[in-house]
């Protein structure tokens, strides 16, 4: 008998190959829908196309940043629970994000149990 899987989908975004590889192979060991982008224009198309639940979201990307990202994506649905990712602190990004309406923050190196409960809180 086949496990069941979980009906949410999950969109990573980050430019980093790594860190889009990383954090998708440990949802997809958990039957969770994974897609991943590597850019904030491919992951707008993402999330129009796919309707994704929960978003992992790079602030620092090259070309359109996660914040005006995070922006779009609200225009598109505001229903989806956006995470932020960054790999400093910043407080104005931070203040910018949670204005935007993200539902949480992030920093890297990803821990493997923060990203899980975060989904779990979620779910």
């Amino acid at each position: 008998m086949e496990e069941e899987t979980m009906a949410v989908k999950l969109l990573i975004v980050d430019d980093e190959q790594d860190v889009r590889e990383f954090a998708s192979n440990f949802f997809r060991k958990r039957k969770i829908d994974v897609s991943t982008a590597s850019s904030a224009e491919e992951a707008i198309k993402k999330v129009a196309s796919e309707q994704p639940q929960i978003v992992f979201l790079d602030i620092k990307m090259a070309g359109t940043d996660g914040i005006e990202a995070l922006r779009r994506i609200r225009e598109l649905n505001k229903q989806i629970k956006v995470i932020m990712i960054t790999g400093r602190d910043d407080d104005e990004a931070k203040q910018k994000t949670n204005e935007l309406g993200a539902y949480g923050f992030i920093h890297k190196p990803l821990e493997l149990d923060e990203l899980e409960k975060i989904v779990m809180k979620i779910l």
